[in-house]
């Protein structure tokens, strides 16, 4: 019989050639492979938090029932939550873009724009006539189509090829989301102003530029 003794076994080794020892040993592709995914973790970190939560409402009066409703109150709270959230998400994507709705052509804003001052409705007048200016650079290709484009990127973007427009565009675009996004009033001194504008953008030939 061979007998080994602890002696025999050579344990001498220094901390650092230990420490990677072990980092080599650690990635090795068995310890990756045996390590849950994120998904599965994602899940047995809610099933712990479910489990500490149950822990700590069996204390509820009405016993099981009790239970019951206090979680069913819970979930209609993380619908409404979620829900809200989400409204919230997508209003704030929606602030600052110039055209919502079913496309239409820069001849159906101007038309658009036309009838609203005609009856008085002059925030819609600004608005058309914005949305006239920005489609009918679109159709002559000075700004590519574009969807959530905003009015300051469109007046950015336009203001770089029609320069000696560029700090009139700016002044409309920041008259369409006052009278659009912040709620202030349309006035014929700005329907007219858009409506000069757009007549000059439509004339006004683009410069070129370095790529």
């Amino acid at each position: 019989m061979v007998i080994f003794r602890l002696t025999d076994v050579p344990v001498d080794i220094d901390r650092d050639p230990a420490r990677l020892r072990a980092i080599e040993e650690l990635r090795d592709p068995a310890y990756s492979a045996a390590r849950p995914g994120l998904f599965q973790q994602i899940m047995q970190w809610l099933g712990q938090r479910i489990s500490e939560l149950l822990a700590e409402l069996n204390g509820v009066p009405g016993g099981p029932l009790g239970v019951l409703l206090v979680l069913g109150l819970l979930i209609v709270l993380i619908v409404v939550v979620r829900l809200r959230i989400g409204r919230v998400g997508r209003a704030a994507r929606a602030v600052g873009e110039v055209f919502t709705g079913r496309r239409r052509s820069s001849d159906e804003y101007r038309r658009a724009a036309g009838e609203a001052a005609a009856r008085g409705q002059l925030a819609d007048a600004v608005r058309e006539s914005f949305r006239a200016l920005v489609r009918g650079l679109e159709e002559r290709t000075v700004l590519d189509e574009r969807s959530g484009r905003t009015a300051d990127e469109a007046a950015a973007e336009a203001g770089v090829l029609l320069p000696d427009l560029a700090e009139d565009l700016a002044a409309a675009a920041r008259l369409f989301d006052d009278v659009h996004y912040g709620g202030r009033p349309g006035t014929e001194a700005g329907y007219q102003m858009l409506t000069g504008l757009d007549e000059r953008v439509q004339r006004a030939k683009p410069v070129l530029v370095d790529a």
